[in-house]
């Protein structure tokens, strides 16, 4: 009951699978106590029903007290330790995951996160948890003790009398046979439910993400009645959900509870044929009262059981995707970056086509190209941030498909063209190039990159917070926060990927200033914008349509009449809109 296939079907880790065996077994030990219960008005009914049959003397009240105290306490005990396992251990579960998935993605390569869209994946990890945190607390104990426990009341129901057990119990294996005809329906409807509110999460993301066009647009009227169109789109998906599911379980309850009236007319059939005594009957319409109220739930939660297996899908999909594995040692001879016949397609269509080249440990190599002709790809490729479909990308002789990627990482620094910044303090943000520096060694660093000039203005100098993704300062103070951890970083391996494109003139004098600290002596790789960078570069690599058209010095391409770089060089200087 509890193998793989039962902790893949409800996305439980170890722990996770022991504490539902604890809320199992803890129920069933409730249902017991509960139904046992029953026996103190039966023997009282009984004792009543003597005097007055057989004119016995009427039953002294101690015992029964005696028995009613001992009943609450040990009703008390045992559901105070049901409820401990079914709740409070549960959200240790939910933290668990909750790592366990953090820690997934982080081991993921960023290929992952650009073929799955975000909301999608925020979804997952936010609403399909919340939703398998109530499965995991409401939903396994309960449902798998209730089937043991009433199990357990059944067998000893047939053994006082088959006859009534069967009127009893009929309705049992009816009701949950229809609720489990409506699985696929149930588990459609969730899917629906689910891709309603994925589209919610996407209105909302685009809407913050483009609100500064929305307004200039001035489309804000037009962007609100879309996004409530999705909201109304979801409420009515998920009223059509529960509608579906909500009839069927009220439909298997209503059958169940015809095991009453069945029980009350074959106990009176059986009486007047003298096959059983009317306190026989008593017993089982005593029982009836308390049997039922595990199934109610039960039923209810075999729906819930239902909806929850799309999301434990959703989780378990994250949790089977491969990770980037390698080894923890990382030894090149040199720091030499060679593609070697490197294809790589990004949702199916090609966008590298064996690919080689070497970028020279000391030297700058510039990529250049059209825009879409797999520039950014080999810099991303070239990190291990996404793995290559086939052949081979070597560090120094070492195979970086061999080496896992945070060992990897440690010998590169990225300035690329969006910066990411956290909402702290400058000398914070900088201080992320390498953990536990220094404040003289982040103030170092800061001047090298020319980050003094700006941050003198701050009211708080370099103590000041920036705000999200440094909401308060330019592009160009910006990028050089992210050179300054560069900087910090000391990697022999700088990759840049269009770092000054998006600066005015004034602004890529300082960064450029900053670079050229940062590159001295490192094996570099930059993605080229401008025939500025391009120039300076030693090496030049340019990419059309995925694969090498040609490669060498920026006088060696310069000179070639009929070569692909030389003709940017002139459309660029004609003032034609390249992107390189």
């Amino acid at each position: 009951m509890f193998g793989e296939a039962f902790k893949r079907r409800f996305a439980l880790s170890d722990r996770g699978v022991a504490n539902a065996r604890r809320g199992m077994f803890w129920t069933v030990i409730v249902n017991l106590v509960v139904i046992a219960g029953v026996g103190i008005p039966y023997r009282l009914l009984r004792g009543f029903v003597n005097t007055l049959t057989l004119g016995a003397p009427l039953p002294a009240a101690l015992p029964f007290v005696v028995l009613t105290a001992a009943f609450v306490l040990l009703s008390f005990i045992t559901h105070l330790e049901q409820y401990r396992v079914t709740y409070s251990l549960v959200y240790g579960e939910v933290r668990d995951v909750r790592i366990a998935l953090a820690e997934r993605l982080r081991r993921l390569p960023l290929g992952y996160f650009g073929r799955r869209d975000l909301a999608d994946l925020t979804e997952a990890i936010m609403g399909d948890v919340n939703r398998m945190e109530h499965v995991w607390s409401h939903v396994l104990g309960y449902l798998y003790g209730a089937f043991v426990s009433t199990v357990l009341v059944a067998i000893a129901l047939v053994v006082i009398d088959w006859r009534l057990a069967l009127a009893c119990l009929w309705g049992v294996p009816v009701a949950f046979a229809l609720l489990f005809g409506s699985r696929k329906l149930a588990r459609r409807h969730s899917e629906r439910v689910k891709e309603a509110a994925v589209e919610v999460s996407d209105g909302i993301q685009e809407t913050l993400e483009t609100i500064r066009e929305i307004r200039a647009a001035r489309l804000g009227a037009r962007c609100l009645d879309a996004l409530n169109a999705r909201i109304d789109s979801h409420e009515a998906t998920l009223r059509q959900s529960e509608l579906v599911v909500g009839l069927f379980v009220n439909a298997a309850s209503v059958i169940m509870r015809l095991g009453v009236a069945s029980t009350i007319l074959a106990g009176a059939r059986l009486i007047l044929q003298n096959r059983v005594d009317f306190m026989t009957l008593l017993l089982f319409l005593l029982v009836i009262t308390r049997i039922y109220a595990p199934f109610d739930q039960s039923l209810a939660l075999i729906a819930e059981v239902f909806v929850s297996e799309v999301s434990a899908r959703r989780l378990m999909e994250i949790f089977d995707t491969p990770t980037a594995t390698g080894g923890e040692v990382f030894a090149p001879k040199n720091y030499d970056i060679t593609f070697r016949d490197v294809s790589f397609a990004y949702d199916r269509e090609d966008v590298l086509k064996g690919v080689s080249f070497t970028a020279a440990e000391g030297e700058v190599t510039a990529l250049v190209g059209p825009s879409g002709s797999g520039k950014s790809t080999c810099a991303r490729l070239a990190a291990r941030l996404w793995e290559i479909d086939a052949g081979v990308i070597e560090v120094g002789g070492v195979d970086i498909s061999t080496v896992d990627p945070e060992v990897l990482l440690g010998a590169y620094s990225m300035v690329f063209q969006d910066v990411m910044l956290f909402d702290d303090s400058v000398l914070e943000n900088i201080r992320l190039g390498r953990h536990g520096a220094s404040d003289e060694d982040v103030l170092e660093a800061a001047a090298a990159a020319n980050c003094d000039e700006f941050v003198s203005r701050l009211p708080q100098g370099y103590d000041t917070p920036i705000g999200e993704n440094g909401a308060r300062l330019s592009g160009g103070e910006r990028q050089r926060i992210s050179i300054a951890r560069a900087l910090l970083k000391n990697a022999p391996i700088v990759l840049l990927d269009e770092a000054t494109a998006s600066l005015d003139v004034e602004n890529e004098t300082k960064v450029q200033g900053a670079l050229s600290r940062l590159l001295a002596g490192k094996t570099v790789l930059v993605i080229a914008h401008r025939m500025r960078t391009v120039a300076a570069a030693d090496k030049i690599v340019v990419l059309v349509d995925g694969q090498v058209a040609e490669a060498g010095s920026p006088a060696e391409l310069g000179a070639r009449e009929d070569g692909v770089f030389r003709r940017m060089q002139q459309l660029q200087a004609e003032g034609a809109n390249w992107s390189l």
